[in-house]
């Protein structure tokens, strides 16, 4: 896999220069990342967005929530022209970062939107659209799972980058309300020792009842 991967960033070395360039510019400007060293930009933030991409099927209508530096949404759009993206994110300065980055790489990307996930998800032209929902260490799985499993349509598929600390069976009570199931834990280890990654792949098997997300913060205060 890790070839694989590695073969996938080089092929499209020049769109992920770029994007490097604009992101470490505009980091100095917004809170976009942690990590400024441009090795580590290419394995903790491209090589793990890209490993996980078979599970994004082709031609996905894809929802990334919290999208804030564009990660994974930004390399998958780099590697696979085929996925049509929707940026979530509730920072007006980091949805026109995103518009920049969407424009100087010519990516295809549907929408950018200024909102936050909860509001998101009460839109009817939002809730249950998605293929696929995807976010990246924005909260524990039980929290994310509220934010993010009521955009995906049923038959769809909820896709978290997850670290390799938490324990992903705290969040099945969460998932299952919900109308999603765990379909499987996709474990990878990142090159150059930087830790190992899982991407939980979570089936939406029926709707979300009405009342979820609650809003209001009870996502994160009191997790389902």
């Amino acid at each position: 896999m890790q070839n694989n991967v590695e073969e996938m960033l080089n092929e499209y070395k020049d769109g992920f220069d770029k994007f490097r360039t604009i992101l470490l510019e505009s980091n100095k400007k917004f809170n976009l990342t942690a990590i400024s060293d441009e090795n580590e930009v290419q394995i903790k933030h491209f090589y793990d967005s890209v490993a996980p991409e078979r599970f994004f099927k082709q031609g996905a209508r894809v929802a990334e929530i919290g999208s804030g530096g564009g990660f994974p949404s930004v390399p998958l759009m780099i590697v696979r022209k085929d996925l049509k993206f929707t940026l979530i994110e509730s920072t007006g300065k980091k949805c026109d970062y995103l518009k920049e980055v969407v424009e100087s790489l010519g990516l295809h990307c549907e929408q950018v939107l200024n909102i936050r996930a909860e509001d998101g998800a009460k839109d009817p032209q939002l809730r249950e659209k998605f293929d696929v929902v995807t976010a990246r260490a924005v909260a524990k799985l039980n929290t994310l799972s509220e934010y993010c499993l009521p955009y995906v349509k049923v038959g769809g598929t909820f896709i978290a980058y997850k670290g390799d600390g938490e324990d992903i069976t705290e969040a099945e009570r969460a998932i299952s309300i919900l109308g999603g199931k765990i379909e499987e834990v996709y474990e990878y280890e990142l090159p150059c020792g930087y830790g190992k990654r899982r991407v939980v792949i979570i089936k939406k098997v029926s709707a979300t009842p009405l009342k979820y997300p609650r809003g209001n913060g009870k996502e994160r205060k009191n997790p389902l």
